[in-house]
Parts: structure tokens; sequence; C-alpha cells
């Protein structure tokens, strides 16, 4: 019975409060968007340079490396990994934003971060509702990897009405993923780890919401 007690005031002791833990999602979130601000601000014209094809493999394989290793239990090796899936997606914005004038990127950045504090904010008063919404989001976003992958097969160019329907799932996802980091132990790590998942959620929200604006 005593060393369970002492288990568990060691447990308490590594834990953050609620305030500073969420504080350090934020800072570790907004590391990663100036990251790629800087990246497509300062280093376009290189990445343009590089091959397409090269591209395509290192993002896949620093990313999903990335992804690794930000599942480790230590928050360093968990921030290295987080830093990995954040600079081939930077490389990828880069190149990618080429094609959109300034405001419609700005509109879609600021659209972004308002509808990400208001998900934050549902996620925090109504987590249990995202929470059953975890498989109809599974189940969704699913179904759209599988079609644009089809659609990119047969050359199917998808109408503005698509990117909204995707965009609303990765809302989902932001209220989902952030009412999850909420019931973890609030560590170092585990920040970290959150901080993946809902990176992913913003930047696919930010391009979904880009696009749309676009074929508009």
């Amino acid at each position: 019975m005593y060393d369970l007690e002492v288990k568990m005031r060691g447990r308490q002791s590594n834990e953050l409060s609620v305030r500073t833990y969420n504080i350090v999602i934020g800072l570790i979130l907004l590391w990663g968007v100036l990251i790629n601000i800087i990246m497509c601000v300062c280093c376009t014209e290189i990445f343009m340079q590089w091959n397409p094809v090269a591209i395509i493999i290192g993002y896949f394989v620093v990313a999903i490396a990335g992804i690794y290793l930000s599942e480790s239990s230590n928050a360093l090796v968990s921030f290295i990994g987080y830093n990995m899936v954040v600079i081939p997606i930077g490389v990828v914005l880069s190149i990618a934003l080429v094609d959109y004038d300034q405001i419609s990127i700005m509109n879609a950045l600021v659209t972004t971060v308002a509808i990400t504090l208001l998900m934050i904010l549902l996620g925090s008063i109504f987590p249990q509702i995202f929470f059953s919404m975890g498989r109809v989001l599974f189940v969704c976003l699913t179904g759209v990897v599988i079609c644009e992958i089809i659609f990119l097969l047969i050359g199917f160019s998808t109408p503005s009405i698509w990117d909204w329907i995707v965009a609303l799932i990765f809302c989902g996802y932001i209220g989902y993923d952030w009412a999850e980091a909420q019931t973890k132990p609030r560590t170092l790590d585990n920040a970290v780890d959150s901080v993946v998942a809902l990176y992913l959620d913003i930047v696919n929200l930010f391009i979904r919401l880009l696009s749309a604006s676009d074929d508009d």
C-alpha cells in the first residue's frame, strides 16, 4: 500500500498543471507554424529547384519516421520527431503556396486560426461529444483517402464542395484530438505527442480551406 502511494505521488509530481500543460501544447504548435512560415518566406526558391520525385519520397520517409519518433516516451525524442513532421510539410507548403495570392493565403490562415481556437474551446467544454464522433471521423477520413487515391488515378478533379467537406472533418478532428490530449497524464512528453496530431489536423484544415476558396 505504501509503495502504491509513493508511485502515485511520484507520478503526480511529474505532471504539469493544466494551465502549464496547455500552454506547452500551444507553444509547440506555434513553433511548428513559425517554422513553416519561415520556410515559405525564405526557402521557396530553393525548394522549387529540388527534384519533385525526391521531394515526394523524402516527404513520406522523413514524416513517417517523425511520427514514429514522436510516439517515444522521451520528450526530447518526441520533439525531434515533431520537427521531422513539420519540416517536410514546410517544404511541400512552400512549393504549393506559390500558386496562390497572398490575400487568399492570409484569409485561409486567419480562418484556420479562428476555427482552431473555436474547436479547442468546444473540445474543452464538450469533450464527450467529440469522443462520440471518433469512429465517424475515422471512417469519413478513411473514405476521403480512398476516394482521393481513386480520383488521382482516374484524373478526376474534385469540386470545391469536396474540400469544404474534408475541412469539416478536420474541424472535428481538432476538437477530438484536443479533448483526447486533456485525458492524458499532463507530462511534457504527452504534450509533445498531442501536438503532432493537432498540427496535422490544422495544416490539413488550412490546405483545404485554401483550396476551397480558390475554387469558388
